[in-house]
């Protein structure tokens, strides 16, 4: 106890550490996601299918070649009748990654086992010097 008292700083710190290192896991995610260069991969050797979920106008001023654009609001009522197979891969995108691993929840919930995100959204994709297209 001596201890503890004496090296109170040193405690708090693995604490905050210990904190912040769960964090991921308590906000109900893994923190995993896709690189760029993973989003590639599925694309090619899986088929998997990119589902943009930003709205018309930022999906129209640019997103990954061969997307589909539905927007989170309307993923639930949308996704099931643009994907038909749900073993197909997805690949969820959007500006920066956020609304995308909300998007992976909602698509998981439907029974799309295999979806993820693409970490870093458009912005990783561009980062990353690959394809993209306007509407």
């Amino acid at each position: 106890m001596d201890f503890l008292i004496a090296n109170w700083s040193l405690v708090l710190l693995a604490l905050v550490s210990g904190g912040l290192l769960a964090w991921p896991l308590l906000q109900g995610g893994t923190g995993a996601g896709l690189s760029a260069a993973a989003a590639v991969q599925r694309i090619n050797r899986e088929k998997a299918v990119v589902i943009d979920v930003c709205q018309p106008e930022e999906f129209a001023a640019g997103h990954v070649v061969g997307a589909k654009s539905i927007p989170l609001a309307d993923l639930e009522a949308k996704l099931p009748g643009a994907v038909k197979n749900k073993a197909t891969p997805l690949v969820m995108v959007c500006a920066s990654g956020v609304r995308a691993r909300r998007a992976v929840a909602v698509a998981r919930k439907l029974g799309f086992e295999q979806a993820d995100v693409l970490v870093g959204g458009m912005k990783s994709w561009r980062d990353a010097n690959l394809p993209v297209e306007k509407a």
